[in-house]
């Protein structure tokens, strides 16, 4: 935990996943990353799994997609077939993160992914949405002692209180949430984003958002709300394709996402009460009691010849009710800021 606290001690922890955004071609993901860092990322996410240790080659009913999303039609199998980054592609992809300054990290989806990971020595490892429920993986990870990131999209409140215990069971709680809506794309009105100031809130740990929405409103929103971590899949060029190109962002799109966040976060600033040197001395526009009309000597001060106006050279306007009815010690001129010292 301790490498992302130092990481986003100026800012929120921006990962950029590639996920399956190479087209199975080694060069496209090592260009990639070097996209992703030029982009602003902080770190680069991998997925390691073959089809074979996250699925069955079956194509019955119950290993078909047929739920409305981009991948219906498909098995399981096919669609992690043409998705998988290769394993013996990692050693050149954390070197090459490594050389250009950014963390490298990976979502394991079996122990065996974890056992390979550990060689490169990753600051951390990631559970997918659709692993929150595979609690012997998440022990078997946590067991580690690495920082665990998990992502909730397919959650229920029962199944992130159980992962969280999972995690601690193993002596590990070095755990960070990230709200997620696991639909590719996702719908902004499915967002809800205020889930995670309530996810900080009940659970204690730093929170992020995993984002599938279309665009980068929901990044800058989650960071107004709390997020510590930015999740997004990136793709270094819409023309590599791949079943995840149509809801990740390329090397323009985030490039503003990570421009936007910078902004957000220099916007929301501290809890702050006290003016700096510069607001300060606009103050002197601020409203302050004037002499609007001629006052002559002895004559009383009335709503008629004094006013609550811009600029602040004048009494406070809380003094008005004082200053009624008191007369003037001399003749005063329209434009005069009232004072103590010219009332009698």
């Amino acid at each position: 935990m301790d490498i992302i606290n130092k990481t986003t001690k100026n800012g929120v922890f921006i990962i950029a996943e590639l996920s399956a955004n190479h087209g199975h071609k080694k060069e496209t993901a090592i260009e990639s990353i070097k996209a992703a860092k030029r982009a602003g990322a902080n770190c680069i996410k991998l997925q390691t799994y073959t089809p074979d240790t996250i699925t069955l080659k079956c194509g019955n009913d119950y290993f078909k997609i047929d739920n409305g999303t981009i991948w219906d039609g498909r098995t399981l199998y096919d669609l992690y077939e043409e998705a998988f980054t290769p394993w013996d592609w990692h050693y050149d992809l954390f070197k090459v993160a490594n050389d250009e300054g950014l963390l490298c990290f990976s979502s394991p989806f079996d122990n065996s992914a974890v056992d390979f990971l550990e060689q490169f020595n990753p600051f951390a490892y990631k559970i997918a949405s659709f692993e929150i429920t595979d609690i012997p993986l998440i022990k078997y990870v946590a067991s580690k002692k690495r920082p665990v990131i998990i992502s909730t999209g397919v959650a229920e409140l029962s199944d992130i209180e159980l992962a969280i215990k999972s995690c601690k069971d193993v002596g590990n709680d070095q755990i960070i949430l990230l709200k997620c809506t696991s639909s590719y794309p996702a719908p902004i009105e499915d967002a809800n984003l205020l889930t995670i100031p309530e996810m900080i809130s009940k659970f204690g740990l730093k929170c992020g958002l995993s984002d599938h929405t279309l665009g980068i409103i929901s990044p800058v929103v989650a960071v107004s709300l709390g997020a510590s971590v930015i999740e997004k899949h990136f793709i270094m060029d819409k023309s590599i394709g791949g079943p995840d190109s149509s809801f990740s962002l390329d090397e323009k799109e985030f490039t503003e996402m990570v421009l936007a966040v910078r902004q957000a976060e220099k916007a929301l600033g501290k809890v702050n009460f006290d003016l700096s040197k510069k607001i300060r001395s606009t103050r002197r526009f601020a409203r302050s009691l004037f002499v609007v009309k001629d006052v002559a000597k002895g004559e009383d001060y009335t709503l008629e010849n004094i006013r609550s106006i811009r600029p602040g050279y004048g009494l406070h306007p809380k003094f008005l009710n004082q200053v009624l009815g008191k007369k003037a010690k001399s003749n005063i001129k329209l434009g005069t800021p009232l004072s103590w010292d010219i009332i009698g």
